[in-house]
């Protein structure tokens, strides 16, 4: 499994292609709090259910100074299907090659219906505007997750 991100830590910085292909850099975000949220696969039940919590959210969490970004191993085609199905209007990232997944501990061993295998493992980091990270959470709940998120930030309604 690779190493989990600690609070405190800078966040490795990147570049992906969005759901229109254009580049988007990390960096371009320093200045604001940023949640980057990875998750498995686009148009799958669990995926959709927090990808639409996150959509439901968005103004509060903007109103309280985050930016969301979520960041999957989906090719940017299948991103682009995704967002105007569900109408999501925050950036989805393709991380195919599953570096920055990596980079970022979202990346190792799973297991699901007693079978072993690698993959993407369902997480947030939040980073504080010089881009360190102020909270990692790994292995979230699809479901309800947003919820305990603005709990944990301290995020009123």
């Amino acid at each position: 499994m690779t190493q989990q991100l600690e609070p405190g830590t800078v966040a490795p910085d990147f570049t992906l292609a969005d759901a229109e292909g254009t580049p988007v850099s990390l960096s371009s975000y320093r200045g604001r709090e940023v949640i980057v949220y990875f998750y498995p696969a686009a148009a799958t039940p669990g995926c959709t259910t927090q990808a639409c919590d996150f959509r439901d959210n968005l103004a509060s969490l903007g109103a309280a100074g985050f930016t969301v970004l979520g960041i999957s191993p989906d090719p940017v085609q299948k991103l682009a299907a995704f967002a105007e199905q569900e109408a999501l209007t925050f950036p989805l990232l393709s991380d195919e090659d599953h570096a920055v997944a990596e980079a970022y501990g979202a990346w190792g061993e799973k297991k699901n219906y007693g079978r072993t295998y690698d993959g993407l493992i369902r997480s947030t980091v939040v980073l504080d505007a010089e881009g360190k990270v102020s909270l990692a959470q790994y292995n979230v709940k699809a479901t309800g997750h947003v919820a305990k998120l603005r709990r944990d930030l301290g995020i009123d309604r």
